[in-house]
């Protein structure tokens, strides 16, 4: 206790931060396990498995907006504390008898934790852009990185724990005990954050939801491929491939995933090392381009792969092991230019029209996934995953290129 009343306010609102996002990233990493596994195991197609995250993507789309709104107005402290809220009751909503969990039920709890997770993740990436001196890029690069990284990990950690959870108490009980822990969180949330974080001194109007800034609209369109490249076969096709063609049960779906998150989480952490930070390089709009570039030939090795007749266990683990990587870079890149480019005042504004474009990707990518994976199988996800990247890499030739060493 005395070693954190040492810290600075700003390290220890910092803390708390990335604490809320850290406890609300297990929860939406395991129940997202939960559902696929769950609904799955009851003889759901993908495509019927992909319709019940479509308002939570969509709903996403549409708080991102708002959301930066809000932020600016009330204050990031009531959006992050509403969406810690909102996650405990639609979790809630998940532990009524089995015979109340119809495909409409499901998505009405999906699109109450999809406004929860945006309203979280918006509120704790701007934070940090408010508790960084301006001139600091190089340290707001590590913080952002570090801040994105363990989410990614802990949400690994969380499709574990889904899988595991599902495994030993079953949906109901499992999803019960979820939505316990994270509102004790939340009561301490309710407690211990700041009151007028990220606060805009003058309040926005409703049309200022739409960005105005150049290098923000086109880092925007990137991420919206960038991660309807990822969805489009991660989120529904790959752990139905796994259960299907390889045979894996739940513990063994939910440990890979986990473990690949987990490693992924990691690489963004130290992305700002393995991008040049200790030699002075601070990414660009040069940097995202060449990262996504690289990105994009691996889906497409992968589907070579399996068509040319290599094993499936080689070309799909081996692949998705070197995608998980290159993906880290890129998204970490991202996220600390778009914290970069946003104003400081009413930063949520900035960085909700960017997340904004990033759930519309998720959005695209997990229909998609169902739909194309149902239809076509893996390799026609994995083809639309390499062209979604190709057009990431030429929005990001449009990026300003201004970053200089700090």
């Amino acid at each position: 206790m005395n070693a954190l009343s040492a810290l600075s306010p700003q390290v220890r609102q910092y803390l708390l931060v990335t604490g809320n996002y850290w406890a609300f990233t297990l929860t939406d990493g395991a129940l997202r396990m939960l559902v696929v596994l769950h609904f799955h195991g009851l003889g759901y197609s993908p495509l019927q498995i992909a319709f019940l995250f479509l308002f939570y993507e969509i709903f996403g789309v549409i708080t991102n907006l708002l959301g930066g709104y809000l932020g600016a107005r009330l204050g990031l402290n009531r959006t992050m504390n509403v969406g810690l809220g909102m996650q405990v009751l639609a979790l809630l909503m998940l532990t009524v008898p089995t015979v109340w969990l119809t495909i409409p039920w499901v998505m009405g709890a999906q699109a109450l934790s999809g406004i929860a997770k945006d309203l979280n993740k918006m509120s704790a990436k701007s934070s940090i852009k408010l508790l960084v001196p301006d001139g600091q890029q190089g340290t707001l690069y590590k913080w952002v990185a570090i801040l994105t990284g363990s989410k990614n990990a802990l949400k690994g950690v969380g499709f574990f724990l889904g899988g595991a959870l599902l495994a030993l108490l079953g949906f109901t009980y499992a999803v019960l005990a979820m939505a316990a822990v994270l509102a004790l969180v939340w009561l301490s949330s309710l407690l211990l954050l700041k009151k007028d974080l990220g606060k805009a001194k003058a309040k926005p109007k409703f049309r200022d939801i739409l960005s105005k800034s150049r290098a923000i609209n086109i880092l925007s369109a990137a991420r919206m491929f960038l991660f309807g490249a990822r969805d489009v076969w991660f989120v529904v096709a790959l752990p139905v491939y796994l259960s299907t063609v390889f045979g894996w049960d739940f513990w063994q779906v939910g440990g890979f995933l986990a473990a690949w998150v987990i490693g992924y989480g990691i690489v963004q952490s130290f992305a700002p090392a393995i991008t040049g930070k200790q030699r002075g390089h601070i990414p660009d709009g040069r940097a995202a381009f060449v990262w996504a570039l690289l990105l994009a030939g691996l889906p497409a090795a992968i589907a070579l792969g399996l068509n040319a007749g290599v094993s499936a266990h080689l070309a799909v683990l081996g692949g998705l092991l070197l995608f998980g990587a290159l993906f880290a870079v890129n998204s970490s890149l991202h996220s600390y230019l778009i914290v970069s480019y946003a104003k400081e005042d009413g930063v949520s504004l900035d960085v909700g029209f960017y997340y904004m474009s990033n759930a519309m990707g998720r959005l695209i990518g997990t229909l998609l996934s169902g739909w194309v994976y149902q239809a076509y199988g893996l390799p026609a996800c994995l083809w639309i995953s390499t062209l979604f990247i190709l057009l990431a890499a030429l929005f990001s030739l449009g990026l300003p290129r201004h970053a200089k060493a700090l």
